[in-house]
């Protein structure tokens, strides 16, 4: 087979700049947090155009259609050409609930939290990714009006 018609997933995650560096989507791999047809994957595993890659990020999971295939990495502009983002709108229901529920669990007359609860809330909404993992920064109304 070329290698123009499969790429390794951790590389092609790292060049459509899902995550910043291609040591954390490697990671991501290891960890059981990257699946297609809800099977973890390892970082060689080959993908070819037409994959659906999912991707967990506590509290969702995202979900990518393979468009195009490259292990170089690219500026922001190009990667709608390689990829397209077909999460689920529940999903982003999912990420706005946890955003709000710090403030909507607490009690009223409490005031705001401390930096200690905030740390803590902040720890659990986003459970072991930091949000600096992911390179992607989406304008997801762009995905919205198709």
């Amino acid at each position: 087979m070329g290698r123009e018609n499969e790429a390794r997933i951790d590389k092609w995650m790292w060049a459509t700049r899902i995550f910043k560096t291609r040591t954390i989507a490697t990671e991501a791999c290891k960890k059981g947090r990257v699946s297609i047809a809800n099977t973890p994957v390892k970082p060689s595993r080959t993908i070819k155009v037409g994959d659906i890659i999912q991707v967990r990020k506590p509290p969702i999971t995202y979900s990518f259609k393979v468009l195009a295939l490259t292990e170089k990495r690219m500026g922001a502009k190009l990667v709608p050409e390689y990829l397209e983002n077909i999460t689920p709108p529940e999903q982003y229901e999912i990420l706005e609930m946890s955003r709000i529920s710090g403030f909507i669990n607490r009690s009223k007359g409490l005031g705001r939290p401390t930096k200690r609860e905030g740390r803590e809330l902040k720890k659990f909404t986003e459970g072991e990714f930091f949000d600096d993992d992911f390179d992607f920064d989406f304008d997801f109304d762009d995905y919205d009006e198709d």
